[in-house]
């Protein structure tokens, strides 16, 4: 998997969707121009207001599958029962290769299958905790329209993630309005982590 040695940290903001994970790492974004930020690929539709590349590359099943079959990706897993989304080997590994610092959001599955690549010492994983169950559906409703049977799959597939938790690095809670808190304790956890990097 690996060509050369790996000298720069993979952070991964972990958490069920909902959570704030893109929040938190829009607004790192800004506390830390300096990053590596990937970008990954899905095959779900564009959400109202969503433009390819910035969050995610939206692609057909037949381009994910081929990425599949080429060896493009890091990890990728089925989501919600119907949907691939997957991240990109490549701008991972070179950056890691580069000394650089690599803020990635993923969800518990993506998380296990990297950390079975990246080795520890190259990895940090924090997860983004919600108050409880009612926060989270508040959370989940507000991403936009939904189905009730994909609001139940949603809820489903966090109460598995959240189950899982302990297994990162740390947990951070996003309270409900308070997105400025967590944000600020995730930078702590990340000044600390990348110390002696630069």
């Amino acid at each position: 998997m690996r060509v050369k040695e790996l000298l720069g940290k993979l952070i991964l903001i972990v958490g069920p969707s909902g959570c704030g994970k893109g929040t938190v790492i829009k607004t790192l974004k800004g506390k830390f121009p300096g990053f590596v930020y990937p970008v990954s690929y899905t095959t779900r539709d564009p959400r109202e207001g969503e433009v390819d590349g910035e969050v995610y590359n939206f692609v057909s099943e037949g381009e994910f599958k081929e990425m599949i079959d080429g060896g493009e990706l890091l990890e990728y897993a089925i989501v919600h029962e119907d949907e691939y989304y997957g991240t990109s080997k490549k701008e991972i590994m070179e950056g890691l290769e580069g000394g650089a610092v690599v803020l990635r959001e993923i969800d518990i599955q993506g998380f296990h299958s990297i950390r079975k690549i990246v080795p520890p010492e190259n990895l940090v994983s924090i997860f983004i905790m919600v108050s409880d169950e009612e926060d989270l559906k508040r959370r989940i409703l507000g991403r936009g329209e939904m189905s009730d049977e994909e609001i139940g799959q949603r809820m489903e597939s966090a109460k598995k993630e959240i189950a899982q938790a302990d297994t990162c690095d740390y947990r951070v809670e996003n309270e409900w309005e308070k997105v400025h808190e967590c944000v600020s304790n995730v930078g702590n956890i990340v000044f600390k982590e990348i110390k002696g990097l630069y």
